[in-house]
């Protein structure tokens, strides 16, 4: 995958792991019986998509999974599902990604940004001011990039001004703050599947909750078509008496193709997670000490997952940051910039979206102009990862000493 420590890097940054066996054997058997459809199932049969979610809520500890057609989908669901409707104001991550602030303006409500601080987690005490600001009722809190905050912190913020939350867990499936599954603090969790997550099924996403009314009302709004008690993993059948006539079907289903891929791999998300970590602390290790370069320092009470990281060039200008991406591409690392003025690829800032109304968050801008991102994908070796941090550091440092 590379030549010399010291040359260019010759992996790729979007390689991901080949489906276990066991998930290519499964996906097989539901090709050959052709009972794609979730709710499509033999006699006697549970059906692939039913089975994940009683699997997942097991894996997660929560009564209830729903599994759905995407993670952006599992998100606004969870908005509907806790009665979000038009014109209400939704508290956000000010970073985040496209899909986070796009579920909220798909119902027509309106985003409002919480800013960041500089270990990249939402900031408390300008989320007490916007509760306080804009009478939201709910945030979707986004563990962006798999940082984490206080989640006692937050959720004493958010109990005492009656605010609902909901947990973007996109980037900490099988994380944990201070040994609680990440997802499990607020309301509703929504995960996603999509092929850069976590588990891959290509797209993909899963719900959970402890809430029967909640979980009822997104089953329903998933498209069960009055085929609830097929739910391994949903509330009981009286959690549905009232609730089948009133709530609409907005089909986002997962079908059973993809819950087969899934499925054997959620019963290794222990070690993939422990293999991401791994390569996460060789190519911090290597980055610490570099300088102008800051380090995002992980606390004790965080137990990430580590398939990707972040450091901050902070105060460093747009020329100069733009020198180390080309300096980097040139010897094959491919780095992420959230500070650019205009979203490329995956990466946006929360003024990249004009369906947003306008937000003043300097403090935050400071911050987000200076953040880079990088993936770490498994096929990487942990020597490969030695050697990417070898070159981040060196083309840092080369720009921080010619302008310095």
């Amino acid at each position: 995958m590379s030549d010399k420590f010291t040359g260019n890097f010759r992996g790729n940054f979007t390689q991901q792991e080949p489906i276990p066996d066991a998930g290519i054997k499964a996906a097989i058997r539901v090709l050959q019986h052709g009972r794609l459809h979730r709710y499509n199932v033999a006699e006697g049969e549970a059906g692939e998509t039913a089975l994940l979610e009683q699997e997942f809520a097991a894996a997660m500890g929560s009564k209830y999974a729903l599994a759905v057609a995407s993670g952006g989908y599992a998100i606004a669901c969870a908005m509907r599902a806790v009665g979000v409707v038009a014109g209400d104001a939704v508290l956000t991550n000010a970073f985040t990604l496209a899909p986070v602030p796009g579920a909220i303006a798909s119902l027509g409500a309106v985003p409002v940004f919480v800013g960041v601080t500089e270990v990249l987690t939402i900031d408390l005490s300008d989320l007490e001011q916007k509760i306080k600001e804009s009478g939201a009722r709910v945030l979707l809190l986004s563990h962006m990039r798999g940082h984490i905050c206080d989640m006692d912190a937050l959720m004493s913020i958010c109990d005492a001004a009656g605010v609902q939350v909901i947990e973007d867990c996109a980037h900490t499936m099988g994380a944990t703050w201070r040994g609680v599954m990440s997802g499990r603090h607020g309301v509703m969790a929504a995960y996603s599947t999509q092929t850069y997550k976590h588990m891959n099924s290509g797209e993909g996403g899963l719900l959970i909750s402890d809430d029967d009314d909640l979980m009822a009302r997104a089953v329903m709004l998933s498209g069960s078509y009055m085929l609830f008690e097929r739910h391994l993993a949903g509330p009981p059948a009286s959690a549905f008496e009232t609730l089948r006539y009133e709530v609409p079907n907005i089909s986002g289903r997962m079908d059973n193709l993809r819950a087969a891929i899934l499925r054997p791999q959620l019963a290794t998300l222990d070690v993939q997670c422990a293999a991401w970590n791994a390569r996460y602390r060789v190519v911090e290790d290597g980055l610490r000490g570099t300088a102008g370069l800051t380090v995002i320092e992980r606390p004790q009470d965080e137990d990430y997952v580590g398939s990707s990281i972040q450091f901050l060039l902070l105060d460093w200008d747009a020329a100069q940051i733009n020198q180390v991406l080309q300096r980097c591409a040139a010897r094959g690392v491919e780095l992420k910039w959230f500070g650019g003025d205009e979203p490329t690829g995956f990466t946006s800032r929360y003024d990249s979206w004009r369906y947003a109304p306008e937000q003043s968050l300097p403090t935050s801008d400071r911050i987000l102009r200076g953040i880079l991102d990088m993936r770490l994908p498994l096929p990487f070796s942990l020597e490969d990862c030695e050697q990417i941090a070898g070159i981040i550091r060196a083309e840092v440092g080369a720009v921080y000493q010619s302008w310095a």
